[in-house]
């Protein structure tokens, strides 16, 4: 039994694009589009849930019909939702342009960052028992929702609950500055980042060349209990006490890659809250991740 986890951070809409090559400018460019719902810490707690997981997410949206649909979503995924409706600002909107292994991100986070110390404080009294708190990153890169992200870590910390946060993105990483944002999730049980996040992070840690994953994982791992290093169709990596231990990816067809990466952190963070050590933690967060890129949007089949 894992008990449940509380998930801090976005709920937005996404509109995603999938392309066979990069857009062509000043003309129509052939698309699989799919409207639907997206953010990062929604993903990862339908996933969660999806894994058989009591979750709550902590949102904001707005008070509007994509906020309205995006909460009803998470219902019928089985995700409790503890999100609260902004008024007179839109929920937010992602635009992803997906093409093979990468994918771009246009964000207007909109409702996002309004999410409030209260927001946390009132999904932790209402859930008691919980045993986990899982933060999205862009909880703390975006400043109007930073002192709720940081709220919910100390919260966490004070109810003794373990901790989790996935480092987001690089852009807005580079914008607040890696010390900044290490020095906020300093002590945290998990520190997930990819490796572009874990180079910046760890400013590269190989001198006069590509950043060694294996190196950031190592050096990442100093700010937190464990760091977990998302490779992508290499696999993943989690650095700790024990030294480092490397998940293999499993075989997957690709078709897009929005959400595999909060999709990978459901699935370890469900391993590892029910016992699994580093190496099965990475191939449960593998399951999920393989079966999230093989399907277009980044949420469960519904």
């Amino acid at each position: 039994m894992t008990g449940r986890v509380v998930v801090v951070g976005d709920l937005v809409t996404d509109v995603v694009a999938v392309v066979a090559g990069a857009p062509v400018p000043g003309t129509d460019t052939p698309a699989r589009i799919r409207v639907t719902g997206g953010g990062q810490a929604a993903n990862t707690a339908a996933w969660l849930a999806y894994a058989g997981v009591p979750v709550t997410l902590v949102a904001t949206v707005g008070d509007d019909p994509p906020g309205r649909e995006r909460v009803a979503e998470l219902a019928t995924a089985g995700v409790d939702s503890a999100v609260r409706p902004v008024a007179r600002v839109p929920t937010g909107t992602l635009v992803v342009l997906s093409a093979g292994d990468d994918r771009t991100m246009l964000a207007d986070r909109g409702a996002a960052g309004r999410l409030r110390p209260a927001d946390v404080d009132a999904a932790l009294d209402r859930w008691s028992a919980t045993r986990h708190l899982h933060l999205s990153g862009y909880a703390l890169l975006d400043r109007g929702s930073r002192a709720a992200g940081r709220h919910a870590l100390a919260a966490a910390a004070g109810r003794g609950l373990t901790t989790s946060v996935d480092a987001a993105s690089a852009g807005p990483l580079r914008r607040v500055g890696p010390a900044r944002f290490l020095g906020w999730v300093r002590g945290v049980d998990l520190l997930l980042a990819n490796a572009a996040e874990a180079a910046l992070l760890t400013a590269g840690t190989a001198a006069g060349g590509p950043a060694d994953p294996v190196s950031c994982a190592r050096a990442l791992a100093g700010a937190a209990t464990a760091a977990v290093v998302k490779l992508g169709s290499a696999g993943a990596l989690w650095a700790g006490s024990g030294g480092v231990v490397r998940g293999e990816p499993l075989p997957a067809t690709a078709v897009d890659p929005t959400g595999a990466g909060d999709a990978f952190a459901a699935g370890l963070l469900a391993g590892w809250l029910a016992g699994a050590g580093p190496a099965a933690a990475l191939r449960a967060g593998a399951r999920l991740g393989a079966e999230a890129v093989a399907r277009l949007g980044a949420r469960p089949a519904g």
